[in-house]
């Protein structure tokens, strides 16, 4: 594993329990198996400030993560502790352009899985056929695509696009969560994830997909919140920590 000793002392308590946070989030997205390689990314903006976010040192396998091998950055991409690894420049320009203003959004993941962009490379999107869809569903946006995202210039339609939307599909491109804590955005990305994975086994059948009546659609926020007691991630997060701690800990280091 790859990580800098010194980080522990060199972090606040706050910041701390942030990268372990974050970390864990990576080693989830790996053992559901989310990965790509190297060439997706999550980010969460360090408390108590508006421009600087950790995101993963590109190169590192997300198994690989650890709390302490976090890059920390600022929204012009410069590395606020050094680190041998660099940052995803696509990944830089599409977690940049929603920490600077969504200020709401403390984490933001981004994927690519198999699912995820078949979804996205459909002209319907993603459909309410499943309670499972609902949930991303009622808060989600689109973003058509423009090549890898490099260009700076469409950070300003990106970030159009999502509006206060927290979830969104890039179209021929892949999914993107955002919350206001990294359990709340990894659970939105599960939700997001699974749906597409329903939806696509579904057209699969070859048989006619009901659609949920859109009245049950429209209520679904608020049956969200009493499933989940008001907690939303915070409920299954502890859970998946231990999970994690049983498979591997040292996301921890």
């Amino acid at each position: 594993m790859v990580g800098n000793s010194a980080q522990r002392d060199q972090s606040s308590d706050e910041e701390w329990a942030l990268r372990v946070d974050l970390a864990a989030c990576y080693r989830a997205i790996a053992m559901y198996g989310w990965d790509d390689l190297v060439f997706t990314h999550v980010s969460a903006r360090i408390p108590g400030t508006d421009d600087h976010f950790l995101i993963n040192a590109y190169g590192m396998m997300f198994e690989e993560i650890t709390a302490s091998s976090l890059l920390k950055i600022d929204l012009s991409g410069n590395k606020l502790v050094e680190s041998p690894f660099d940052i995803n420049p696509a990944g830089f320009v599409i977690h940049s352009a929603v920490h600077e203003v969504r200020h709401d959004a403390a984490c933001v993941i981004h994927t690519h899985t198999k699912a995820g962009v078949a979804v996205s490379a459909q002209a319907d999107g993603l459909l309410p056929i499943s309670q499972t869809s609902l949930f991303p569903y009622a808060t989600l946006a689109y973003h058509s695509y423009e090549g890898v995202a490099l260009n700076e210039d469409e950070k300003l339609r990106l970030v159009a696009d999502l509006g206060s939307m927290n979830a969104m599909i890039l179209r021929n491109h892949g999914l993107l969560t955002a919350g206001a804590t990294v359990a709340d955005a990894f659970l939105l990305m599960y939700l997001l994830e699974t749906a597409c994975q329903i939806q696509v086994m579904a057209q699969s059948s070859g048989g006619e997909l009901i659609q949920v009546p859109a009245p049950i659609v429209d209520g679904i926020q608020a049956q969200a919140e009493q499933v989940t007691k008001g907690l939303g991630g915070a409920l299954v997060w502890p859970g998946l920590l231990r999970k994690l701690d049983r498979r591997d800990p040292s996301f921890r280091d």
